[in-house]
């Protein structure tokens, strides 16, 4: 037997299971980050969609001749492909489009495609359950004409 002494190395070895769990937690943090991503995406694409409009007011003027009504008037600059919720307007409303294509459609009615210089009307018991620009590349416009009381807002969503 010989008396020299074998030095003994350490190495380090990584634990397997420490690895796996690192690469699963990475992971999940890595697939956390894609849905918070994709749901502010969805989101944000949504709200843009359904409320990339404009509205002006143009006029409001008291209707001396009806005591407690008056006449609004408005313009819509609709995005391309804008949608507008389900509403209504507790108004007489008349639709009047000037550039573009849009739909529109009431509760018990027929879809409207309507185009430049064409109309359409609500009564103040509607419920106003489409209303869209058809073009997802090119604007929408039309002006809209209110016969509502005085002070009352030219729009209710319906939830």
């Amino acid at each position: 037997m010989s008396n020299t002494i074998t030095p003994t190395v350490f190495y380090r070895t990584p634990n397997l299971e420490g690895l796996e769990i690192f690469y699963r937690e990475a992971e999940a943090m890595h697939n956390m980050k894609k849905l918070i991503l994709s749901v502010f995406i969805f989101t944000f694409g949504f709200a843009t969609a359904t409320h990339a409009q404009q509205v002006n007011t143009l006029l409001t003027k008291k209707l001396p001749e009806a005591p407690g009504k008056e006449i609004e008037v408005i313009t819509v600059n609709y995005a391309p492909g804008a949608v507008d919720a389900i509403h209504r307007h507790d108004a007489h409303a008349v639709v009047y489009v000037l550039d573009g294509e849009v739909e529109m459609q009431v509760r018990g009615g027929t879809l409207r495609r309507l185009g430049p210089g064409q109309v359409f009307y609500e009564s103040p018991e509607d419920v106003h359950t489409v209303s869209r620009n058809t073009s997802k590349t090119k604007p929408a416009k039309f002006v809209v004409f209110f016969i509502k009381n005085e002070g009352a807002p030219i729009l209710t969503p319906i939830h």
